[in-house]
């Protein structure tokens, strides 16, 4: 690659990149575009695309060998049932459907089963920054996402190895039983020499050879892998990921993982490129209802599949729909896949434009899906929100009222049942009610800031009231109706933040705390002593923050409708702190030299 070559993918990378990202397309289709603009359906700043595309290879190796680092083996035995279960059953029963329909459609079985195979992989870095942008990852369908997610980049190395057994090279010339013995005789060569070199290797390099060296060691295990396993017929990807799968327990992973990285993006954003460069726009021009009609075939059975499987797997409905939208595109290691596949002679050159062209059109399609998707869901919401609250029984006189089940409500009413006190709770979140109720406990659904609801909870014959509702301004709404109509009520209230505990205080509770506050001083409590403080010491040093930080909020409550003062107060409070902690200082360290002695 010349000069000015590297500088038009390095420009044309810099430019299409954040702009793909900033309209929710991801880094892929951004590179993807860059290629098209510079390959020859654009600027025409390329002419051999070939070439590019064997270089920027490399970048795949290395993210295979990345993958390899983070497949510990505790972490999958800790996901076994999501990945071997749910991910497996996706692409085996969307490869098989896939490839039913190809072998329909006119192509050797063969051919169908690779195409099939490689169609039902998902792309991971599309779909997990669209769930983290979402803040999904943690939800059922994010996590069950990820699974599948995994399953299907482990899935990709036995695809690297079958396809030159399908079709063992450009000519078609089957690998005779010897290869075959010389192929696994290879993989075990590198498996035993592996467990009993690389970590003496790296150890030696890190101890002796500095960084630059540690970093040469690690492409030296990459190369050097991939090159064993190309000599005998095998995928270059497959030696690099084996060389990381082996390297994953040990204490160098972080560190390598660190050194790849750099090399990994550039060649992998350079593979996209070529990629995009390759890509045969004609056919948009050409066949152009054809590819629609394969771009939306594929995403609508791969969301059949993926909606049937999150079912099965004990999905609620509403989070198979979503795993199904968000599932339904082509992934990355189809560019990959597809390239191995037309360089052994498994699809030809046409076959190759029009799948990479389907692929990239699913990718773009999905940030689509996911808005979709969220409009379904907020509709769902609203219809199951119109549902009649729930009759309080009339018979439940509790002394205790939780108004809000969540992550901290949920929290509390355990302690309560643990210790055998009954209490009547209530919660606006009809899904949440029903999640809740699975477990056996007795919540009803209602809106707290409405005064029959309280009426019908016998909140009068309440001693005391729990408010842990999740939204600031219902939360505020139901203390103030609380306090005006059951005035002897004690509130206790959860609030989210200062802000938050600043109007809850103004409105006379009883007892407030922040929801992560204690939690924190707890943390902070500990690493004071793992910093050298004596237990002692560390805890008088919270005491002090906890005293002053309380103080500073009751300041902060005289001066909260003034912006202006209300910063001021909190610039004061922060000297302030600065001034006590380094009047202490000399305390601390005598306390700490007199434990040393």
């Amino acid at each position: 690659m010349s000069l000015t070559e590297l500088l038009a993918y390095l420009v044309a990378a810099v430019i299409a990149v954040p702009i793909a990202r900033r309209l929710g397309f991801g880094s892929i289709l951004g590179y993807l575009a860059a290629g098209i603009i510079i390959g020859p359906w654009g600027l025409k700043l390329f002419a051999d695309v070939d070439r590019i595309l064997h270089l920027a290879e490399f970048g795949v190796v290395l993210l295979l060998f990345i993958i390899g680092l983070e497949l510990q083996p505790t972490r999958l035995w800790a996901l076994r049932r999501g990945i071997f279960g749910t991910g497996a059953a996706q692409v085996l029963v969307t490869g098989a459907v896939l490839a039913g329909a190809a072998i329909a459609f006119g192509l050797a079985w063969k051919s169908a089963l690779i195409v099939g195979l490689i169609l039902a992989l998902s792309s991971t870095a599309f779909v997990l920054q669209l769930l983290a942008e979402r803040r999904q990852l943690t939800t059922r369908h994010g996590r069950t996402a990820f699974t599948i997610l995994l399953l299907q980049d482990i899935a990709v190395i036995p695809l690297l190895a079958l396809i030159p057994m399908l079709a063992p090279g450009a000519g078609g010339t089957p690998v005779s039983g010897s290869g075959y013995v010389l192929q696994i005789g290879a993989v075990l060569a590198l498996i035993a020499g592996g467990r009993w070199l690389l970590r003496p290797m790296f150890r030696i390099a890190a101890r002796d050879g500095g960084h630059e060296i540690f970093t040469a060691t690690a492409l030296v295990v990459v190369v050097g892998s991939a090159l064993l396993m190309t000599q005998v017929g095998l995928s270059a990807g497959l030696g690099a990921f084996l060389a990381g799968v082996l390297l994953a327990d040990s204490e160098f992973r972080h560190e390598l993982e660190a050194e790849i990285e750099p090399f990994k993006g550039l060649l992998l954003g350079l593979f996209f490129v070529a990629v995009g460069m390759s890509t045969n726009l004609g056919l948009l021009v050409e066949i152009p209802w054809r590819i629609i009609a394969m771009t939306v075939a594929l995403i609508a059975l791969k969301a059949l599949v993926l909606f049937v499987v999150g079912r099965l797997s004990g999905l609620p409905t509403s989070s198979a729909r979503s795993l199904a939208f968000v599932l339904a595109q082509g992934g990355e290691f189809a560019f990959v896949l597809f390239a191995a596949a037309l360089q052994g002679n498994l699809i030809d050159r046409e076959l190759f434009e029009l799948l990479i062209l389907v692929v990239s059109l699913s990718m773009m399609a999905t940030p689509f899906l996911v808005i979709a998707d969220e409009r379904v869901g907020r509709a769902t919401r609203e219809k199951e929100d119109q549902r009649e609250w729930d009759k309080v029984e009339s018979d439940r006189d509790h002394e205790v009222i939780i108004a809000g089940l969540g992550r901290f409500g949920q929290v509390v009413a355990r302690v309560l049942n643990m210790r055998r006190i009954p209490f009547t709770a209530l919660e606006s979140d009809s899904r949440q009610v029903d999640f809740v109720r699975r477990f056996g406990n007795v919540v009803y659904y209602g809106d707290t800031t409405r005064l029959d609801l309280l009426r019908a909870a016998h909140v009068e014959k309440a001693k005391l009231f729990v408010v842990a509702i999740e939204d600031i301004e219902a939360s505020v709404r139901t203390v103030e109706l609380v306090k005006h109509h059951f005035p002897h009520l004690k509130i206790f209230a959860r609030a989210t933040d200062r802000a938050h505990a600043r109007a809850l205080r103004n409105r006379n509770v009883d007892y407030v705390i922040r929801e992560n506050y204690v939690s924190s001083l707890e943390m902070a409590e500990n690493l004071l002593q793992a910093l050298g403080d004596p237990p002692d010491m560390a805890a008088d040093s919270i005491r002090q923050f906890r005293r002053f930080d309380e103080n500073l909020l009751e300041r902060e409550r005289a001066v909260d409708q003034d912006e202006g003062r209300l910063v001021q107060t909190v610039r004061e409070a922060e000297r302030e702190l600065a001034f006590l902690f380094h009047s202490d200082e000399h305390d601390v360290e005598s306390a700490v030299k007199a434990k040393e002695k």
